[in-house]
């Protein structure tokens, strides 16, 4: 299984970085994976030679613009592909009002066009697990407003497991989700200073003795924090890097 950080930015682009989208591709036939799908994840993963029209099934962790806002791109750059698989969206509760008025929004029309490719809604909702084309995913909430529940996530796939903390102030659903996992993807998006709603570097000092994944990579740094030196122990991530599972 290949992980990789299509975009691994905040919602401002520090650093010249994509927004949140991280690509799972997993061994034999199955259709990729994405985690997250922010505003700019269609030319993120063209970047890459990664193909969209190869996402079955995109997770999302909550309904802010440089999470979700990449659906309705990915979804017409499916039509317009001429993509005939179907495409599986995973979110929290009002994903699928959401998703149709973000794409009504942005292109008018494009919510109830007849597509060559069936696409699917799943909600799920905190503390809810779910099996989604090939992978099972489980939810906890966690602290970020966003208008609907934000979510951590843990998904296991091909016998590996990947936890997400999305965007969160620091809460005990981190540690649940990365329980024994494989991957730990955190948010570390200050080192110190507290930014409501959102992870810091400290925090995950703070609580590291808690979590029992065997790898964590930071993604989703301020500019403040990209200036900073490499922190040992933690992987950073970065737009283009690949991670072998």
């Amino acid at each position: 299984m290949i992980v990789t950080f299509a975009g691994s930015g905040d919602a401002f682009g520090s650093g010249g970085r994509f927004q949140a989208c991280i690509h799972v591709r997993r061994s034999g036939p199955a259709g990729a994976v994405l985690l997250d799908c922010g505003t700019t994840s269609v030319t993120a993963l063209k970047r890459l030679d990664l193909d969209p029209g190869d996402v079955a099934a995109v997770f999302v962790s909550h309904l802010h613009g440089d999470h979700f806002g990449g659906l309705p791109f990915l979804i017409l750059d499916g039509q317009f592909s001429r993509r005939t698989g179907p495409l599986t969206v995973v979110g929290p509760p009002t994903t699928r009002s959401r998703l149709e008025s973000a794409m009504e929004c942005m292109f008018p029309g494009s919510s109830t066009v007849q597509r060559r490719f069936r696409l699917d809604v799943v909600e799920v909702e905190p503390g809810s697990t779910a099996s989604v084309c090939g992978t099972e995913v489980a939810a906890w909430a966690v602290d970020h407003p966003s208008g609907a529940p934000a979510l951590a996530l843990r998904l296991t796939i091909d016998g590996k497991v990947i936890a997400y903390t999305g965007d969160t102030a620091w809460t005990s659903a981190i540690a649940q989700a990365a329980d024994c996992a494989d991957l730990l993807i955190a948010e570390a998006y200050h080192r110190i200073k507290a930014i409501p709603y959102h992870l810091r570097l400290a925090d995950i000092e703070a609580h590291r003795a808690e979590l029992t994944c065997r790898r964590i990579v930071l993604t989703h740094m301020s500019a403040d924090m990209l200036s900073e030196s490499g922190q040992p122990g933690y992987e950073r991530a970065h737009d283009g890097l690949a991670l072998r599972l």
